[in-house]
């Protein structure tokens, strides 16, 4: 059953969703060749904890972090290590927090150092189809039709939808309906109304769309070893249209970059 969220809800979602999103910012400058992921996890959970939440992944069935931290070719749940980043990696940092008793949840695909060119574009074209996907966020439309978006945009660039692994509602529990695969039809599914709040995450591989799950229960990666990218955001539905709760714009800020992607998406 689809929760509806008022816009007094919405509105502390929000704040929810940018506890992650300043979580992302922080860690944007921090993410570098060297550096651990569990060294990057303890940055987070007291970040988190800081400004007055809760990590919302830390225990989360049974999960043993504050942050789902994916390299290469992991596609998500990730789990922190003590292995340092090096030059050319990439990682999908996965965050989520709890604020005013509702959650955000929320990823970023980083670059460590430089990378191959090749991988870089993954990244780009996984972050855009992100977007394609929210404009059809709306009321009247289906969830198929943000799959289609995804899927249409990735597969036209010759990489993998991963169909295992989907988006979903979002609320006072992590996952909520409905669920948001990134692949599908249009006009099928369940339909979008005034007031519903998703994670809409394409996970899209460089490589085949096929995964596979590792023994410690959560590490999922590629199939064929190749980089898959992983990007995140909170979304609501606020006056027929899509609204961004979370924001990329920490990470800009903090690497230097300057973009008027999410412009559309505001309520301005």
């Amino acid at each position: 059953m689809i929760k509806v969220k008022t816009s007094e809800e919405i509105e502390l979602m929000r704040e929810s969703a940018l506890v992650v999103s300043r979580t992302l910012g922080m860690l944007a400058k921090e993410v570098k060749p060297g550096v651990t992921t569990l060294y990057l996890d303890k940055l987070a959970e007291d970040f988190i904890r800081e400004q007055d939440a809760i990590p919302g992944f830390l225990g989360l069935y049974d999960f043993p972090n504050t942050l789902c931290m994916s390299p290469n070719s992991q596609v998500v749940h990730g789990i922190p290590n003590d292995k340092p980043l090096i030059e050319g990696d990439i990682i999908s940092i996965d965050c989520g927090a709890i604020k005013n008793g509702f959650y955000g949840d929320h990823a970023y695909t980083f670059a460590v150092g430089e990378i191959a060119a090749e991988t870089q574009k993954l990244l780009d074209v996984t972050k855009q189809s992100l977007y394609e996907g929210i404009r059809q966020l709306k009321v009247g439309n289906r969830v198929g039709d943000v799959g289609f978006a995804i899927q249409n945009y990735c597969e036209k660039h010759g990489y993998g939808v991963v169909r295992e692994l989907v988006g979903h509602g979002l609320g006072t529990t992590m996952h909520e309906d409905p669920e948001m695969p990134n692949y599908g039809k249009r006009g099928r599914g369940k339909k979008f109304i005034e007031g519903m709040v998703v994670a809409i995450e394409p996970m899209i591989n460089l490589g085949t769309q096929k995964i596979r799950q590792h023994n410690d229960g959560w590490t999922i990666t590629t199939l064929d070893n190749k980089p898959s990218a992983h990007f995140e955001h909170d979304v609501a539905i606020v006056n027929g249209k899509p609204e961004l709760l979370s924001t990329f714009k920490y990470i800009y800020d903090a690497l230097g970059i300057t973009s008027n992607e999410e412009d559309e998406f505001r309520n301005v």
